[in-house]
């Protein structure tokens, strides 16, 4: 059974768009929620296809936008939205996550049925592994952690020493989306609320003060974000276990749009991977 854009409500905040992906059978199965990473988006790629191969593994399936990603209730592909795009930051990004796990475990959620409220498996892709690392070392509530081509520090990518008075004058900085061609823009409060929470954004501490299985797998080959912050990842938590992937990269071989009805198969081999380590 698919759900698509299902949009949860929040009263004085941006709502959450969010899909799920499962077999109806009235019976409890582990809750999976994917995290979306920098200039993503739940409906990128292949992502459905991942989410119908959870879902035929039994689990229940959620991905979802954050609700300052740049997309709308109505336009969630790309970004539509550049004032919400610019307005975000990474503790509103745990905000949502954080409210969408409230919705799924509680009676307002119409599917309450399908999910095991004691198998909570967080998985993050990119930046979305940072936000989900975070989440998971402070939340009692996840039972396991995968993080897919993750990142391993907030600081380095928040800003460079050079732009930042720049940034600070100007009020906003722009990065260019080389897909989309459009320059998205960050405010200068993307900034002010990492050093505000540095403490709590700090990735290395996360991962050191987690207690539950955590599943790294990256790409020898990204160039994105490189091999060494996994390997970084893994050596603050040499209890978590590193699967590397060979000749692929960022997004294990899939790309925006995807028209195929197969995945790639370094696509495959992450998603065969995280489904073991979920049920072990």
């Amino acid at each position: 059974m698919t759900e698509k854009n299902s949009i949860l409500k929040r009263p004085h905040k941006k709502p959450i768009l969010w899909d799920a992906f499962f077999k109806a059978t009235d019976t409890q199965k582990p809750l999976v929620i994917f995290c979306h990473g920098y200039k993503g988006f739940k409906d990128w790629g292949a992502w459905d296809l991942v989410a119908e191969a959870f879902s035929e593994a039994d689990l229940f399936f959620v991905k979802f936008n954050f609700s300052n990603n740049g997309g709308t209730m109505d336009q969630p592909i790309d970004f539509p939205d550049l004032e919400a795009f610019a307005e975000n930051n990474y503790s509103k990004e745990l905000e949502d996550l954080d409210a969408l796990i409230k919705f799924l475990h509680s009676t307002s959620n119409p599917y309450q049925a399908e999910i095991n409220p004691n198998k909570l498996i967080v998985i993050g892709h990119s930046r979305g592994g940072g936000i989900a690392t975070i989440k998971a070392s402070e939340d009692q509530r996840i039972t396991k952690l995968i993080t897919w081509a993750s990142v391993s520090d907030f600081g380095r990518r928040t800003a460079t020493s050079s732009e930042l008075e720049q940034w600070k004058k100007d009020g906003v900085k722009y990065v260019l989306n080389g897909r989309t061609k459009q320059q998205l823009p960050h405010n200068y409060q993307f900034y002010e609320d990492f050093k505000a929470n540095e403490t709590r954004l700090n990735i290395e501490q996360a991962v050191k003060k987690l207690n539950i299985p955590h599943l790294i797998i990256h790409s020898k080959d990204d160039p994105s974000v490189h091999y060494t912050e996994a390997e970084e990842l893994h050596s603050w938590n040499p209890k978590s276990i590193l699967f590397p992937i060979e000749n692929s990269d960022h997004v294990f071989g899939a790309s925006h749009p995807w028209l195929k009805g197969d995945l790639p198969k370094p696509l495959k081999t992450v998603i065969q991977k995280s489904i073991a380590f979920i049920n072990k």
